[in-house]
């Protein structure tokens, strides 16, 4: 049986014949394989190497021989210190300019609309209990509509230290008696267990949207879903930050906000500092995001999911004397039609598209 070979692999297996009829190699020899250089160790590898030893020689050396000793002081050794804590604790530490800005984002609203006339969309905004009722209202119309599906938005939702309000969340969506998330401290101290006491609103196919805005409780959350409702994942890695947090006023007014406890999921799968993968890894531009969520509170989510599909040229537009195909073309252009550049989730169609697929295999 005949194997087809591309074009690229027979012109290199012609080149090596060439080569090896111009410049045979002696028999009984073995042509020398060129060496392949070891990769550079980076930096923080390198950093990483040193023993303790080391790093007090380093710090010896630089206060003895560094051109500017004034750059090596007590205070500029104590700054750098920090920051070099704050790039390899990641999420553990953040220093805010004020306790004004420690303040949790809690005015994203909720959203919820039926796309496609079967699946339910949910937008969680912050989790709070405001939302929370939101949301059980939608999951009741939702109900009533038939929906077979459900895409819950975690792009929206930011941190926040009300963990008792993000376990009722996730109850909704797990089954009873459940333990949802642990609280975990270091050092053995008291754990905080949530567990879910009732049953599910929901149970069904379940899509989950999430980014590096998706932190704190909703990484949780997400982690939950995925956990019990065999949820998939599609967009970002989420931000990394399920802990609980610690502010800490500093002398100047600024404030040291420290992780004190970590979410850990059951089977002992913490969420820190890594986050949750995606299954599905989808880009999308932040800008594009938000614009798409503000328009989408008096627009609906439905024109940035589904594409409008392109006119084209038929037999009443030739008896007419029209073309539809460029008369959209120079709408476009003139800004009297929808642009080629017009907004679109692509995260939220690829769910969509996910659940329309499944279906279609299901009914087989």
């Amino acid at each position: 049986m005949l194997r087809k070979f591309s074009l690229g692999l027979v012109s290199c297996l012609l080149l090596e014949a060439t080569n090896a009829a111009v410049s045979p190699t002696p028999a009984g020899t073995v042509s020398p394989k060129p060496a392949t250089p070891s990769p550079s160790p980076t930096a923080s590898a390198l950093i990483d190497s040193l023993q303790p030893a080391d790093l007090q020689q380093v710090i010896s050396i630089l206060k003895n021989d560094f051109i500017n000793p004034a750059a090596l002081n007590e205070v500029e050794l104590n700054r750098a210190t920090l920051q070099g804590l704050m790039i390899r604790l990641g999420n553990g530490i953040v220093l805010l300019p004020n306790s004004a800005a420690a303040q949790t984002e809690s005015g994203r609203p909720f959203f919820s609309e039926l796309l496609g006339g079967h699946i339910g969309y949910i937008r969680l905004g912050a989790l709070t209990v405001g939302n929370l009722q939101a949301m059980d209202g939608a999951l009741k119309t939702f109900a009533g509509q038939k929906a077979d599906a459900l895409i819950v938005d975690l792009r929206a939702s930011p941190a926040t230290n009300d963990f008792a309000t993000a376990a009722e969340f996730a109850k909704r969506f797990s089954p009873k008696g459940k333990t949802l998330f642990v609280l975990h401290k270091p050092g053995g101290k008291q754990e905080r267990v949530f567990s879910s006491d009732r049953d599910p609103s929901y149970q069904g196919l379940v899509m989950v949207l999430t980014d590096a805005s998706t932190a704190g409780a909703a990484e949780a959350l997400a982690g939950v879903l995925r956990l019990y409702e065999k949820a998939m994942i599609i967009g970002q890695p989420t931000a990394g930050s399920a802990v609980e947090y610690s502010d800490l006023s500093l002398p100047s007014g600024k404030v040291l906000r420290v992780a004190v406890s970590e979410v850990v999921l059951p089977e002992a799968k913490p969420l820190f500092p890594a986050g949750i993968t995606p299954d599905l890894p989808v880009e999308m531009a932040e800008k594009d995001k938000n614009e798409i969520f503000q328009q989408s509170l008096t627009k609906g989510m439905g024109r940035f999911v589904f594409e409008s599909e392109r006119p084209h040229l038929n037999e009443a537009a030739l008896l007419a004397g029209t073309n539809p195909e460029l008369e959209a073309i120079e709408a476009a252009q003139q800004g009297r039609g929808p642009s080629k550049d017009a907004l679109h989730d692509a995260v939220a169609q690829r769910a969509v598209d996910l659940v329309t697929s499944l279906a279609i295999y299901q009914k087989r």
